[in-house]
């Protein structure tokens, strides 16, 4: 059962995407130990909570592994392998998401820190009737382009997951096999708009050794704004 009453009221299902090789942590980050529990066991937790049922896309080798590692979570949670790319794995995840589900949203299994509120904002604006939401932050730092030059950082966003959207929008929008960096980006090429709603600075994704350690921190009483 849903932790969140409201989101029960259409049958919701996530897709936690963690099958890349992690060739720039230089090892498993998914199984990185935060807090005692693995970062993707704390990811399929909050997923979990706001969801009537999560995928988790893996490595075809980690398949067993990860389904024992989240045997004993409440709820309901596929673990099935994944692809070459990430749209590709999003593609494998969506096919074993139930034929009734109305909201579909996607979550990188590196992101462990965001938060039950992140998805309520993300599930509100679908069910306001977007084709598309993406949680997203400001950018802090002064930015450069690879050409030369300034970046007005105002003029972009950082984009984050989860991601959301109408079952019927995301399922159109992969079945052409295309990629994209990500799912909102793939519905908008798709034709679809896509709604922004506010990220979390500690919503970052672990990439490097050095992301894990500052979600390490954050995890342990660091502060990060919500």
């Amino acid at each position: 059962m849903c932790a969140v009453y409201w989101v029960c009221i259409v049958s919701l299902w996530t897709v936690v995407v963690a099958a890349g090789e992690g060739l720039r942590f230089g090892s498993d980050k998914q199984s990185a130990d935060l807090g005692g529990v693995p970062v993707l066991t704390r990811s399929v937790v909050t997923a979990s909570a706001v969801s009537d049922g999560v995928v988790v896309v893996v490595a075809e080798n980690r398949i067993e592994g990860v389904r024992t590692l989240l045997a004993d979570l409440d709820g309901d949670v596929e673990v099935c392998g994944g692809a070459a790319t990430r749209s590709a794995s999003v593609r494998a995840g969506l096919a074993l998401v139930p034929d009734g589900a109305e909201v579909v949203l996607v979550h990188d299994g590196a992101r462990p820190l965001a938060t039950e509120a992140v998805y309520e904002r993300v599930i509100a604006a679908v069910k306001a009737g977007a084709d598309a939401v993406a949680p997203v932050i400001n950018v802090s730092d002064s930015l450069r382009s690879t050409s030369g030059g300034p970046v007005d950082r105002d003029a972009v966003l950082v984009v984050q997951t989860p991601q959301g959207f109408p079952a019927s929008a995301i399922r159109a929008a992969h079945a052409g096999g295309g990629e994209a960096d990500d799912d909102a980006t793939l519905v908008e090429v798709n034709g679809g708009t896509v709604v922004v709603v506010d990220g979390e600075s500690q919503n970052m994704k672990i990439t490097r050794p050095v992301d894990l350690e500052v979600v390490r921190y954050l995890f342990g009483g660091g502060h990060g704004d919500a």
